[in-house]
């Protein structure tokens, strides 16, 4: 009778399936990067904009 392999146990036979990181890969999860890449984005664009308010109001 053969038992179920715990969590923790298939997550390492996983990752010993995929090997090391090429070289210069930071992100290895595709919607991580996505993710990241989004929010940066979103607080520069808010960032800019909060400058042009506060421009045209006479706050800088």
């Amino acid at each position: 009778m053969s038992r179920r392999m715990s969590f923790e146990e298939r997550l390492a036979a996983r990752q010993a399936q995929l090997g090391p990181l090429e070289e210069g890969r930071v992100f290895e999860h595709g919607p991580a990067r996505f993710l990241f890449i989004t929010l940066i984005v979103l607080i520069v664009v808010v960032h800019v904009g909060a400058l042009i308010v506060m421009m045209t109001m006479g706050l800088h």
